[in-house]
Parts: structure tokens; C-alpha cells; sequence
């Protein structure tokens, strides 16, 4: 959520920057200031009614001691309190109205962001050279196929399209890029989180994926008394809430996070010719990086998640590129965004493995999660990072096709070797 004061100091440059995205938030920002200064004054007007309430009740006992009449008093305490009803209920109103549309607005882009989407995105650093075969080489899907390392077909056949299953040395060259990413966070000083996968409404509020994005997720139908809840599509959604409603302290930052969940995605799904296999579905694994940061420290933490995603690819030996987002193509919480995109030979071109970004303290706004400084009184919000670190489904593709050899087998990378009980290349049986 952005504060409310920058919208208040310069609703016009509130207003530019969130056109980066592409969102016209002109009527948006204009209904916020108005329902502001109502939200203000009606607060106001409900505090002097209430004290003047509070004044009034106190000269009743005196008035009866001393034999006056008290009726003028109580008929003016039940006018003053029917004021305070009716004032209370339109508060309510404006405040249901003014939340709604604060929480609906977008995080503000950065400054140093280029406007507009993926057309201005901006590569800013390549690694690796780009695969050259001197053989015609086959794409993942037939080389997953032919070796029997994932199981497309049955896959459908248990849950439709956009579903695969990962079979043999598939499942265990899968289960062994989890570990290779798992040792390497926790090497790197990051605690091991294992949230659960269906989550509650404020969950999404806090991400900034509600109320804007709520037909985005898979939601469990639930009997009438039960909380509703819905399929993470991220961990990240669940680990900025770790710390919902609460107040760290300075000590306590930053707090640094990392967890493993399969992903469940809605709008995922696509049949394009270049998407094929487990480059999109509806279901994949994922390892996420999360961190909590002061103001201060969180562009140094950009950095950090991010050369951690650029370390995590260059170990498996891949070609890729790292792609600084322009403002439209960030998400809708986040205020700036680094995307690691990885070269996938069959597709002519670079697929997103990892996405690093900053929120600021848009989310944790929305959550209520500050810290306090040593030796002050005073709260502030914390700023929310997040990283895939990294995301399986296209790493697999990528290491099958980058890696293939002549003969059809696929070279393993050196760093998965030991969770493979140290083979070193997958052959057909």
C-alpha cells in the first residue's frame, strides 16, 4: 500500500509514476484525497462529539445534587449520541471505500525504471556463451520423453493439461535441484521455512495479490463456518506474512528466509508452440528467497538476492541473461524487479527462471509489520524482498537441452552429482 502522505505531498507525480505501469490511476487518486479529508473530518467530528458526550455526563450528578433539572442534559446526551452513531456509520463507509481503493493501487515504480512493458525491459549483463551443436539437437520434451524423465502423457491423463510427472532419474534429477538450492541458501546463512500450502485471505492482502488478483488463485471450496482459503501460488506469499502484525526489533533485521513449495498457478497454462512441456503449468516446484530489511539496507539486499540467483545458474553451467524490468512489467506490488533469464536452445530465445524483487514497504503496509530502532519509540515499516531461487520447470528444460549430447544422453552438472549418487550422465535404458 503507498503511504498516504506521498500521495497527499504530490498526488500528481503519484499519478505519473504509477502511468509508468500503465495503470491510470488519475480518478483513483482523486476519489482517495477527497475520501481522506472526509475520513479526517469525520474522525474529528466523532472525537469532539464524544467529548463533549464525556463533559456533559459529568455535570448530571452535580445538577442532581444540587436539585436542577437534569432533562435538558440527558435529552442533549441523547442527541449527542445518536450524532455519534450516524457519524460512526459513515465513517465506517468512507473508510470501507478509502481502504479499498488504497489497497487496489499498485506499488510505485522506482525512479530509475524505464516506463512501459517488456518492449523496454533492459538487459544488463549476459554469462556464458550460447550453445552451439555440431549435431541437429532435440528439444526437452523429446529428450524428457526418450529418456523417461518426465511423463507427459499420464500426467494429462491425472489431472489435464498443463500437468506432468517426473519419473526415475527425472524425479530424482528434479529432487536434486531443490537440494543444490536448499545447501547453497542455507551455506549462505538463510533459515529453512515449510509453510503450508493453503493459505487465508490476509495472506494474499499482504502480498498485494488481493483483493486486485483474487480469481488469479486456485480458491478450496469450504463449508459456510470454515475459514476460505486458497493454493500459495508462491512461498512468497506466505512468508511476508511470517511477521504480519507484529513490531521486530533493529536486532532482529534482517530477517532472511527460504522455502520450498510446489507453486499453483490459475493463469497458467498456455499452448503456444514455444511453451510447450514444463515450460508453463499449472503446477510447479519452486524454491523462494525472502528477505525483511530496514529502509536503508534493502537496496544492498536487492543486490545480494539477486547475485544469489546469478550464482545459483552460473553453477549449473548455464548460458543467461540477467534483465532489469520495465516499470509495466513488474508486478503490481513490486517497485523494482530483476528478472535471471536462462537460454533454452529450442525455443531461440531466453525464458524467466528467476525474478528478484523489491517491494519497499508496500506490503508490509498492507501487514502491519514494522520494527522499532534501538533506543526509540517510534515504529517503521520494514521493506520486503523477494527472489526465486530458483524455480524448476525451466531449469530442467534448459539443462536437458544445453547439456544434450550426440548419442541422445544428457551431461549431469558437476553440483547435482553427489544427490545423484555421483552419476554423471543420464543415458537411455
Amino acid at each position: 500500500m503507498i503511504d498516504i502522505k506521498i500521495i497527499r505531498d504530490d498526488p500528481e507525480e503519484v499519478k505519473r509514476r504509477l502511468a509508468w505501469k500503465e495503470y491510470d490511476a488519475s480518478e483513483d487518486i482523486d476519489r482517495i484525497l477527497l475520501l481522506d479529508k472526509q475520513r479526517r473530518e469525520t474522525i474529528a467530528a466523532v472525537e469532539a462529539d464524544k467529548a463533549e458526550q464525556n463533559r456533559v455526563s459529568r455535570q448530571i450528578p452535580a445538577m442532581k445534587k444540587a436539585g436542577e433539572d437534569v432533562a435538558p442534559v440527558i435529552a442533549r446526551m441523547n442527541a449527542l449520541k445518536e450524532a455519534v452513531r450516524t457519524a460512526e456509520a459513515r465513517q465506517k463507509e468512507i473508510e470501507d471505500e478509502y481502504n479499498e481503493r488504497m489497497l487496489s493501487l499498485p506499488n510505485l515504480p522506482d525512479p530509475d525504471l524505464k516506463p512501459g512493458g517488456k518492449e523496454n525491459n533492459e538487459p544488463l549483463r549476459y554469462f556464458g556463451k550460447p550453445h552451439e551443436f555440431d549435431f541437429e539437437p532435440k528439444n526437452h520434451v523429446e529428450l524428457c520423453t526418450d529418456l523417461g524423465l518426465i511423463d507427459y502423457a499420464r500426467g494429462v491423463k491425472l489431472s489435464g493439461s498443463g500437468f506432468w510427472i517426473y519419473r526415475g532419474m527425472g524425479a530424482r534429477l528434479e529432487w536434486a535441484l531443490l537440494n543444490y538450492f536448499i545447501d547453497t541458501h542455507l551455506a549462505d546463512g538463510y533459515e529453512l521455512v515449510l509453510v503450508p500450502h493453503m493459505l487465508g485471505y490476509e495472506c494474499g492482502l499482504t502480498a498485494g495479490q488481493f483483493p486486485k488478483f483474487k480469481d488469479d488463485v486456485y480458491w478450496l471450496d469450504v463449508a459456510e463456518d470454515e475459514r476460505r482459503r486458497f493454493m500459495l501460488p508462491t512461498a512468497e506469499t506466505a512468508l511476508v506474512s511470517l511477521h504480519r502484525d507484529e513490531i521486530l526489533t533493529e536486532a532482529e533485521l534482517p530477517r532472511k528466509y527460504i522455502s520450498y513449495t510446489p507453486c499453483f498457478r490459475r493463469e497458467a497454462g498456455s499452448y503456444r508452440a514455444d511453451e510447450r512441456g514444463m515450460v508453463r503449468g499449472h503446477q510447479f516446484n519452486k524454491v523462494e528467497m525472502v528477505q525483511y530489511t530496514r529502509p536503508e539496507d534493502s537496496d544492498q539486499a536487492f543486490e545480494e538476492l539477486v547475485g544469489k540467483a546469478e550464482a545459483l545458474v552460473c553453477g549449473l553451467g548455464f548460458h543467461f541473461r540477467t534483465v532489469k524490468l520495465a516499470a509495466a512489467d513488474c508486478s503490481a506490488s513490486m517497485a523494482r524487479t530483476y528478472d535471471i533469464e536462462i537460454q533454452i536452445p529450442s525455443m531461440n530465445g531466453y525464458k524467466e527462471v528467476s525474478s528478484v524483487s523489491n517491494a519497499r514497504d508496500y506490503q508490509a503496509r498492507r501487514g502491519s509489520i514494522r520494527f522499532r530502532r534501538e533506543g526509540s519509540s517510534k515504529t517503521e515499516f520494514v521493506h520486503t524482498l523477494n527472489g526465486s531461487g530458483l524455480a524448476t520447470s525451466r531449469i530442467l528444460p534448459a539443462l536437458v537441452e544445453q547439456n544434450q549430447q550426440k548419442d541422445g544422453s544428457i551431461v549431469v552438472p558437476e553440483v547435482l552429482r553427489k544427490y545423484l549418487g555421483g552419476i554423471e550422465r543420464i543415458e537411455r535404458k
